[in-house]
């Protein structure tokens, strides 16, 4: 490779690269403006923009006036940029006080493409109580918290996670239908419920979406009760609770 052929490929990823930086900082944005913004031709954004697109990194977010926004994949490597312990950190004051204030196991969950993992957890002092193992990768249609991140998402976004194949909790999940239906009435009532179903039996859950500060979700919070232990009549006292710490959380995030 030529040093002249060497220069122009790496031109070409620094500029892909500060095309990433500007939809980021302003979002959501369209070819004309980033051509004006950048100072390059509309037809080398076009370029970088498909690129990033493909690579999963930009999307479509108003196809109307095709302007663009990252994915939170992008979103996701910034988050973790700051590293996994310090974002712990972050969240696990809001975390433990709300274990303290329902005295159930709250779960602190990120959004990894089609999955959530579990990365913090406080215990409940309850000798029968709710037990996830850290690092556990689940779908997002079989937990509350995921439901609560699908209703947050565009429904485009949502209708391609729910044709996932996801064999291994098939037998424990509702039909598509229901699941459609379950996260248009997360969406409208702000949180998520799963009563002893989807991924854990005698369950009771409430999930609510962390969002960035563009409303994306990128993480959720669940508050987890056996359900012998549920009282129905505190559902939305419980769930304000929760909804209240998951934008807490989004809030600290956003300041990182």
């Amino acid at each position: 490779m030529t040093n002249k052929t060497t220069r122009s490929a790496m031109n070409s990823v620094l500029s892909t690269l500060r095309v990433l930086e500007e939809v980021a900082a302003r979002q959501p944005i369209g070819v004309s403006e980033l051509s004006r913004v950048m100072g390059i031709p509309k037809s080398s954004v076009q370029r970088c923009l498909v690129t990033l697109q493909q690579a999963g990194w930009l999307r479509i977010v108003d196809a109307e006036r095709s302007r663009w926004g990252v994915t939170l994949k992008a979103l996701a490597i910034g988050l973790r940029g700051a590293g996994e312990e310090d974002l712990r950190d972050l969240v696990r004051p809001v975390i433990k006080r709300l274990a303290a204030d329902t005295d159930e196991t709250i779960h602190f969950a990120l959004r990894d493409g089609d999955d959530i993992i579990i990365v913090l957890r406080e215990d409940s002092t309850h000798a029968v109580r709710v037990f996830v193992e850290l690092g556990t990768r689940l779908p997002l249609q079989a937990t509350s918290a995921g439901v609560a991140i699908l209703a947050r998402l565009d429904p485009d976004e949502a209708g391609e996670v729910l044709k996932r194949d996801v064999k291994d909790f098939e037998e424990n999940l509702p039909s598509p239908r229901e699941l459609r239906e379950e996260i248009a009435r997360t969406a409208e009532r702000g949180y998520a419920l799963n009563m002893s179903g989807w991924f854990r039996p005698h369950v009771a859950s409430i999930g609510a979406a962390v969002t960035n500060s563009a409303g994306l979700p990128i993480a959720a919070i669940t508050l987890s009760i056996p359900e012998m232990r549920f009282d129905p009549s505190q559902e939305k006292t419980l769930a304000q609770l929760v909804v209240d710490a998951a934008d807490e959380i989004g809030r600290l995030i956003a300041a990182v």
